[in-house]
């Protein structure tokens, strides 16, 4: 937006911005600070204004997490800004609309008023509406839902969220049904909040999946009464989202370094330039030149065999994090079954029979897939033609119960358990394999 608004004279001012906003992507956060400040510098001595109520703003967004004030504190700076020059009632709404938020965020923190926060959003909508600029509509209004549930007023928040999700744009979608969700959620309306958040689909967002699964499973611990246990979860998620958090910053390190690697090289490389040019005073100089290039080449060899072996500890250290958070999911995957009183009931050290109501095998079903990405509603899609019979079969293999206790359940033999297992591994699944079991089957 600011490179299509730019004149010759802030052609310095509009390139660091770039550089600010490459940084940022590649989520260097000190990177992208820097070169927006400097922006700010450039852009106030040029008097690119478009540019520097930019910079403010995308400086804004950057410190928002870490320090709300002063986030704050600039976006008021770049309203400030724009009502002196104004250029584009578009950027005038997104503003407002951030600032409404940040203000929100600091209320929410200190436990203040949200009058200053729905004055800056109601402000930025009303301009939004007069223009019928709907994604902003939407973007408004989900503000306003996201305040609303910030003072627990959760009803207020569902209304504006569903008028945000009728005007909503597609990639606007997913930031409105997250407020729905959330709010029924808060309101203890597990089946809507259940039905929103299966509606979300995050893509390749690994942050937008969290939000979802660990939602997902805090309905079913909820749905069982599991209070201790749903604060347990909400604990370990955090620790995962902490390590997710954690890697941003080891890639942010990484970045800087390579950024220094780079610009070591420039420097080196013009160093190599110079010397190429004395080749013509004589021998001596040919020689020097001759020799600072070896030393270049051994350099970035070097360089380069220190880089791949950061790189390999790097991922040494990401796949250890990764196969912790496994753990940490397996391990709570487990811990929710075994405390159901309906895995009791499977796991009981008896011969009788042991019987299942239909809403027990119905509640077994949505706990798994609560819990383990909705293996057994993508299994009913792929086999429509799948008996009951055969889908509880599934399940009691999934869930680990062993053929003596799946024979109390059908009233048969120990054998004829093998046999059915057998028989819906070759007739269904298509696995001729006697060594591939069910339980790999399903698995993958």
């Amino acid at each position: 937006m600011a490179c299509s608004q730019q004149n010759p004279n802030s052609q310095t001012a509009v390139s660091c911005l770039a550089e600010a906003e490459a940084a940022l992507a590649n989520d260097s956060i000190r990177q992208g600070e820097t070169l927006l400040r400097k922006t700010i510098h450039l852009a106030e001595v040029s008097k690119d204004w478009h540019t520097d109520y930019i910079a403010y703003q995308r400086l804004a967004e950057a410190l928002s997490q870490s320090n709300p004030e002063e986030a704050l504190r600039l976006m008021k700076q770049a309203l400030t800004i724009y009502e002196q020059h104004p250029d584009d009632e578009h950027n005038y709404v997104i503003l407002l609309d951030y600032a409404g938020t940040f203000a929100a965020q600091l209320a929410f923190i200190n436990e203040g008023s949200f009058n200053e926060a729905l004055n800056y959003v109601h402000q930025a909508y009303d301009i939004a509406k007069k223009n019928q600029m709907n994604d902003m509509m939407c973007q408004t209004l989900t503000s306003l839902a996201n305040i609303a549930w910030a003072k627990e007023d959760y009803r207020q928040a569902l209304d504006y969220a569903h008028q945000a999700e009728a005007v909503a744009t597609d990639e606007l979608q997913s930031g409105t049904q997250q407020v729905i969700a959330r709010s029924y959620l808060s309101l203890n309306m597990l089946d809507s909040a259940e039905t929103v958040y299966r509606k979300i689909h995050p893509g390749d967002d690994v942050h937008l999946a969290y939000i979802v699964q660990s939602n997902l499973a805090k309905i079913a611990l909820r749905r069982m009464g599991a209070t201790q246990v749903e604060d347990s979860v909400a604990e370990a998620f955090d620790k995962v989202e902490d390590i997710y958090y954690k890697a941003l910053e080891q890639k942010d390190e990484y970045y800087q370094e390579t950024l220094r690697q780079e610009m070591e090289n420039q420097r080196l490389e013009y160093r190599s330039q110079m010397y190429a040019r004395t080749l013509f005073i004589g021998i001596i100089a040919s020689l020097i030149v001759i020799s600072a290039m070896m030393l270049v080449i051994r350099y970035r060899m070097q360089a380069q065999r220190q880089e791949k072996q950061q790189l390999l500890q790097e991922a040494k250290h990401q796949k250890a994090q990764l196969h912790q958070a496994n753990e940490v999911i397996t391990f709570l995957q487990t811990f929710i079954l075994e405390r159901t009183e309906i895995m009791k009931k499977l796991n009981q050290r008896s011969d009788s029979l042991i019987y299942l109501s239909p809403h027990e095998w119905s509640e077994i079903e949505r706990t798994l897939d609560a819990i383990d990405n909705n293996r057994f509603a993508k299994l009913r899609e792929q086999y429509p033609n799948m008996q009951e019979d055969d889908i509880h079969l599934c399940l009691l293999t999934r869930l680990g119960i062993s053929n003596r206790n799946i024979g109390n359940i059908y009233c048969i033999s120990i054998s004829a358990v093998q046999h059915r297992k057998l028989k819906l591994k070759k007739d269904v699944f298509g696995e001729s394999n006697p060594d591939v079991t069910l339980e790999q089957i399903l698995t993958r």
